[in-house]
């Protein structure tokens, strides 16, 4: 995608060094700042603060993180340790544990000569395919919007999302946001609904920051604005994102979302979630029960961060009074019945088992409960 008329990718391997190279996403929308990874506990530490986030890109920066381990010391040892180390950098997205599963049988295949230059080629492969993965979700989901257009033919489709499940969450393109990219590219009319996303704030920072940059039609909204939306029926679809998919078709994402659907079904408004096959954990399948919710600080919910532009300076203030604590979870489950499709790199599958087994009947089997 583009910034200030310059193709960048979310993440990228230094063509010079050992390094990786990352958009510092907690200072966005204001400065866009690179910063560079130099060791897998780099990458670790990028991960858990959120200089990186979105269930996709956590995979691609969690395997460039093994190939700066690999770099330093390609032991299986220290392999090893790097492995738990990214792993336990944050609990909730399966692709951390997918990238990481998939890279390091593979690493220890190979003499401990050959594993740095195996890594660093497998962690390309995989941020590659997630850019092939996310533009063919675009086109599936694309169909989604176009067929909403013919509806409406002299109005906008209006989109809701929840969160940020554009190329900010990938290494490009995007999930949820990939189809809405696309239609606008190819002249379709759309407005996006952005929620705010408190307690972090994704979707006013990042979603709208991206869609502005691509010149797409959109409103910020408060996260509790949507439900009223829907009654007078200025939305027309909603494309949410995911950090975990059961095999049964349970959809985990940003807090809220749980809300955004039991809206949407309660005025029959369809509801997807893009995702990669790489979301779908094929070994649980009661999304509410068995999906670990990540909880993070206090200080997320207590405080907040803005722009103040008489200073010229980003400040951090706090928002309730001292001596309330504060609860934050970081994700809720949407139950399938509530979810009406899944849109992956292989097509829209009804939130089903057998309709994402069918579609990935390979994946399925072999990572089965």
């Amino acid at each position: 995608m583009q910034v200030n008329g310059n193709p960048f990718r979310s993440i990228w391997l230094s063509q010079e060094k050992p390094e990786v190279l990352v958009i510092d996403q907690t200072l966005l929308p204001f400065t866009f700042k690179v910063r560079t990874l130099s060791t897998s506990s780099d990458t670790a530490l990028a991960i858990r603060e959120m200089v990186v986030r979105g269930a996709p890109l956590i995979g691609a920066t969690a395997a460039c993180g093994l190939f700066l381990a690999a770099v330093r010391n390609a032991s299986e040892t220290h392999l090893q340790h790097a492995y738990r180390e990214l792993l336990s950098s944050r609990p909730t997205a399966v692709n951390l544990r997918w990238a990481l599963d998939r890279m390091l049988p593979l690493l220890l295949e190979v003499p401990e000569s050959g594993r740095a230059d195996l890594a660093r080629e497998l962690a390309q492969r995989i941020c590659d395919e997630d850019v092939a993965t996310n533009s063919a979700i675009g086109n599936h989901g694309l169909t989604l919007i176009s067929k909403a257009a013919k509806a409406c033919p002299h109005r906008p489709v209006n989109i809701l999302t929840h969160c940020n499940a554009g190329w900010l969450a990938t290494v490009d393109w995007g999930t949820a946001l990939a189809p809405i990219f696309k239609a606008h590219d190819q002249g379709i009319l759309v407005h996006v609904w952005v929620d705010e996303t408190r307690p972090r704030n994704q979707g006013a920072s990042l979603t709208a920051w991206e869609l502005a940059a691509h010149g797409v039609p959109h409103t910020v909204i408060a996260d509790n604005a949507g439900g009223h939306l829907m009654q007078h029926g200025e939305v027309d679809l909603c494309i949410v994102g995911s950090d975990r998919t059961t095999r049964s078709g349970d959809v985990c994402n940003k807090i809220g979302t749980y809300l955004k659907a039991l809206a949407a079904h309660d005025n029959g408004i369809p509801f997807y979630a893009a995702l990669p096959s790489s979301t779908i954990d094929w070994k649980i399948s009661d999304g509410v029960r068995d999906i670990p919710i990540e909880e993070r600080a206090e200080e997320e919910v207590t405080h907040i961060c803005g722009h103040d532009s008489e200073a010229g300076k980003l400040v951090r203030v706090r928002i309730i009074p001292d001596g309330s604590s504060a609860a934050n979870p970081a994700f809720d489950v949407t139950p399938r019945k509530f979810v009406d499709g899944i849109i992956t790199e292989k097509g829209i599958a009804k939130a089903s088992e057998d309709d994402l087994v069918a579609l990935f009947p390979q994946d399925a089997e072999t990572q089965k409960i």
